[in-house]
């Protein structure tokens, strides 16, 4: 392992820093810290660990500014998101210090003449192969839980983002937890695969969880069956938002441009296939596309921008790539549609309209500022185009009727469903997708004990 890592900050194609790649030396002393570490976090009482989880809270508020500016820096968000990411993150910690003992405490179970218990122990470490476009909150979501629940983590952030994955791995030192317990790996891509495949054999490695691609998540879920350890994938998506002839429709205008263009639309958890009644189309089309081309793209520091560039050039040709093809297959084209002239990865935020399945935009899941528009006949008809996809992350609808929103939802398989609200994950209710979206859950009880030993004690006194 001799190749470098070198970030490029995506506004203007300049380079961050440069990384020298790890040896094969350098990952085993980390492995084998790490599992050190995790084994004796995993035997300190849950009260000093959720002091410390407390502690991180603080830490990430106090290194909010200069985190937020390096995370912009490496991937182009703009910079009220990527301090969004960060207090989401701290009230995530809090979260957690709040309610550890009720998720991890001992479960009683009443069974007569016998002395009967659940126990939720932690495993020890755990691989955690992440994406970039969320850099600190994709790492959070699951390391403040896991922590929480007495393992440790091994971290393999995506390279663009190294600064940032070693800046994470600093706070949790910050904040009080052990040396060794959050490692990061510096490990240039092409040897990725092999490494992570690697890991997931080594019997120090208890658990592995992936943000990531279809294929990464193949990878990963095969080689971790094969090894016989826990897996949790959080993969592609291609949510369906549902707008009924009842809904609000200037608040699903409003609900619907935050909801696809957030982080220039580079989310898995997103709106990307707009679903309208009929009757209400052309309405919702016409306001929808002018507040598309209403958005202020431009430097991600810059507190009027509201989108900056996509985080690498090779995202952005994909991205077009996925426009030029679905345009030749017959979408219309409403705004956008191109590359920004000039300097960094910009795409111009764009609407195409849709008869429905077979057009890439609509089948494929887009990674950037691209919306798909179709239109639905009556409610069967919406829940066809919204089912009509491999991935079942979570649905949005809009209407008056909550019982007629319902019907929507139960009629689409995902992993949630939002009445009224865009998509979100918040740290009180599981997160993660169904079908090529995944599977295991993130985040509230279901989170901090996908990494546990559910074990039962049954115990009978001496006759």
């Amino acid at each position: 392992m001799t190749q470098s890592i070198t970030t490029v900050n995506p506004l203007n194609g300049e380079t961050i820093a440069t990384y020298e790649s790890w040896s094969s030396q350098q990952v085993e002393e980390a492995v084998e810290r790490g599992h050190a570490a995790a084994l004796a976090w995993g035997n300190t009482p849950l009260n000093e660990r959720v002091t410390a989880v407390r502690r991180l809270a603080e830490v990430l508020r106090r290194e909010s500014k200069a985190l937020s500016q390096l995370t912009t820096m490496e991937m182009g968000k703009v910079i009220a998101e990527a301090a969004g990411e960060v207090e989401k993150s701290a009230v995530t910690a809090l979260y957690y210090a709040d309610n550890a003992e009720r998720y991890l405490g001992d479960e009683k179970v009443d069974i007569d003449g016998v002395d009967t218990w659940i126990s939720y122990e932690p495993i020890g470490l755990v691989l955690a192969v992440m994406p970039w476009n969320f850099p600190v909150w994709q790492v959070m979501r699951f390391a403040i839980p896991s922590v929480t629940a007495g393992n440790g983590v091994i971290l393999k952030h995506s390279p663009n983002v190294t600064g940032s994955a070693l800046a994470l791995e600093k706070i949790f030192v910050e904040a009080g937890f052990p040396q060794h317990l959050v490692t990061t790996l510096v490990v240039a891509e092409p040897e990725v695969p092999q490494l992570i495949e690697k890991l997931i054999s080594d019997d120090r490695i208890a658990a592995v969880t992936l943000t990531g691609s279809n294929r990464a998540g193949a990878a990963v879920g095969s080689a971790a069956g094969r090894n016989s350890k826990k897996s949790v994938l959080e993969l592609g998506g291609s949510d369906a938002f549902v707008v009924l002839d009842d809904a609000d429709l200037p608040r699903a205008v409003e609900a619907a441009v935050k909801a696809r263009f957030n982080n220039a639309g580079q989310s898995c958890v997103c709106a990307k296939r707009f679903i309208v009644s009929e009757s209400i189309a052309d309405a919702f089309t016409e306001q929808f596309v002018a507040k598309v081309k209403a958005l202020k793209v431009g430097d991600p520091t810059a507190a009027e921008t509201q989108m900056g560039p996509l985080a690498r050039g090779d995202l952005r040709d994909m991205l077009d790539s996925q426009v030029q093809r679905s345009v030749a297959a017959g979408a219309s084209l409403l705004t956008g549609g191109a590359s920004i002239d000039g300097p960094g990865c910009f795409y111009a935020p764009t609407v195409l309209a849709v008869s429905g399945p077979g057009i890439a935009a609509f089948d494929e899941e887009t990674f950037g500022p691209v919306a798909v528009v179709a239109r639905a006949k009556d409610d069967a008809d919406a829940i066809r185009l919204a089912s009509a996809t491999q991935f079942g992350l979570s649905i949005s609808v809009w209407s008056a009727s909550r019982q007629r929103a319902l019907a929507i939802t139960k009629g689409v398989t995902t992993g949630a469903a939002f009445i009224n609200s865009m998509t979100a994950s918040d740290a009180r209710v599981p997160f993660g997708g169904t079908k090529k979206s995944g599977y295991g859950r993130e985040l509230a009880s279901a989170g901090i004990r996908e990494f546990t030993n559910t074990r039962t004690f049954w115990a009978v006194e001496p006759k």
